[in-house]
């Protein structure tokens, strides 16, 4: 059954599925939706219109689905959206899209945010994620399955973390980050191939040795980034991998962190 503290307060609209937990002291607001078996720890806010999947876990003193800080949002009703599974540590922030943006700030399921974290309006954020501490992603940022953000990282708006991608900590990401690579400084700077986690989720010899040649390719040759994804493509049909980190190149406005 539905367990909410005697010092919680719940708006009566709020839709609650069966084995939710809510803390003492929390906030529910009216606009919001809290699937099966989801955990709300005390002292905190959940407003907005705001959808929270199953088997969520989250700690004291978040805040979900504020207000977004963009000086353009003029109180539209756009939405915060978050899938199954996630773990949200203490004070971790997540807000409302925009309508200039998605209209929607999208999580996905079985992603870590450590403490302090900060999702801003607008956010795309993939399955499998870790953000370390005080990760901190400005709005419109699309973060790809498995991607890893270290702590105290600065991530600037319009950015894409690509999936299995990992970011150092401290850095100061201004560009894309490409698929299955390292990046680590100030700014941001690829700095190799995220070899232990491809490893980690199974990717065979073969796909790491094609991933392993097209970063030579990308990063360790003479040519421009246009240049290096012809010889990719003149290599013969790419990989499924090699494929996807040339459709992620090709699509990226703000350019790659090379």
């Amino acid at each position: 059954m539905t367990t909410i503290h005697p010092t919680a307060i719940v708006h009566p609209k709020a839709e609650l599925a069966d084995g939710v937990e809510i803390g003492a002291y929390s906030i529910i607001g009216e606009h919001v939706r809290i699937g099966r078996g989801t955990s709300v720890g005390p002292h905190v806010v959940v407003t907005g219109r705001t959808r929270i999947g199953e088997r969520n876990r989250i700690f004291q003193f978040a805040s979900i689905g504020e207000v977004n800080q963009d000086l353009k949002y003029r109180g539209e009703e756009t939405r915060l959206v978050i899938g199954d599974d996630n773990t949200i540590r203490e004070y971790v922030t997540m807000q409302i899209g925009t309508v200039t943006g998605r209209s929607e700030t999208t999580v996905g399921s079985r992603n870590l945010f450590m403490v302090y974290c900060h999702v801003a309006h607008d956010c795309e954020i993939g399955d499998d994620c870790i953000l370390a501490n005080s990760a901190t992603l400005a709005g419109h940022i699309r973060i790809g399955n498995g991607g890893i953000i270290g702590g105290l990282v600065g991530v600037h708006q319009f950015c894409r973390i690509g999936p299995m991608a990992i970011v150092g900590g401290c850095s100061k990401v201004v560009q894309d980050i490409p698929p299955y690579m390292m990046a680590d400084g100030h700014p941001a700077r690829v700095c190799g191939v995220n070899i232990e986690g491809l490893r980690r989720k199974n990717f065979s010899r073969e796909a790491i040795a094609a991933i392993k040649a097209a970063h030579k390719t990308l990063f360790h040759s003479s040519l421009n980034v246009s240049q290096a994804l012809a010889r990719l493509k003149g290599e013969g049909r790419p990989s499924e991998h090699v494929a996807a980190l040339i459709a992620f190149i090709e699509d990226s406005s703000r350019g790659i962190a090379r």
